[in-house]
């Protein structure tokens, strides 16, 4: 009997976000079962989906792309599985935990075995980190030049030692959540104010090393967001951003 895991416990296991998951399914790439209460509910069909979509991602199509390449035919996971392998093979060592996993995924494909919910979910959490970054490289790519990256690497360098990079997209991305969640807000009124406070915060350690061309640079970024959202996913909506302009501005910033 296949096994049914909720959102909250795909979020767990696999280290994606609620919020990825449902842009997803936004964009008709995943389709979850919903309960008559409209409660997602996840099984092996839809992490393989799920493992898919990200492991067509990391090797560069774009979400329409992998829209147009899922609608005429089904996906062919272990010829998926080949291709990936070869694409980490040219990667650092730091990627070698995650051939040796698609390597014993396919052979139990191959193998005409079940690959369960763990295995799927293990994938996923092995591979999102790279893709992130492989993503986020092909934006910036987009919108700064080979010399501007060089210099927000080195200040970048500047940053205090230990300074977790995850867990301060994670921050973003829950502030991002809970302003999206608000909306629609006055942005002058108390809880925007209020958010604003917190957004600055968050800002404070890249504004500590930062050069006005450089806080320009990020501003036009997300200000062009639509251009590039269906690549890599951004850690707030251009709701949230709006907004948190707006209620700068209403704060006389």
């Amino acid at each position: 009997m296949d096994e049914w895991i909720d959102i909250r416990e795909v979020v767990r296991r696999t280290g994606l976000t609620s919020r990825a998951l449902r842009f997803y399914e936004a964009r008709g790439l995943l389709a979850p079962l919903r309960t008559n209460s409209g409660r997602r509910l996840y099984g092996a069909a839809a992490l393989e989906r799920l493992n898919q979509i990200l492991a067509l991602k990391r090797a560069g199509l774009t979400l329409a792309q992998i829209q147009r390449l899922s609608g005429r035919a089904p996906i062919d996971l272990p010829r998926l599985i080949d291709a990936q392998i070869e694409a980490i093979e040219a990667q650092a060592l730091g990627l070698e935990e995650a051939r040796a996993l698609l390597l014993a995924v396919k052979s139990r494909i191959d193998r005409g075995e079940p690959v369960d919910v763990a295995t799927f979910c293990s994938l996923i959490r092995q591979g999102d980190t790279v893709m992130e970054q492989e993503n986020w490289k092909q934006v910036a790519d987009r919108y700064f030049s080979p010399e501007e990256q060089a210099h927000w690497a080195e200040r970048r360098e500047a940053l205090p030692a230990g300074f977790d990079q995850e867990a301060y997209s994670r921050q973003w991305a829950d502030l991002g959540g809970r302003i999206a969640a608000a909306l629609p807000l006055d942005p002058a009124g108390a809880q925007a104010q209020a958010f604003y406070d917190e957004w600055q915060a968050l800002l404070a350690p890249f504004k500590a090393v930062a050069t006005p061309a450089m806080m320009a640079g990020a501003a036009n970024l997300y200000n062009r967001m639509d251009e590039w959202k269906g690549d890599q996913q951004p850690p707030f909506s251009g709701e949230v951003w709006a907004l948190m302009q707006a209620a700068g501005k209403a704060r006389g910033g």
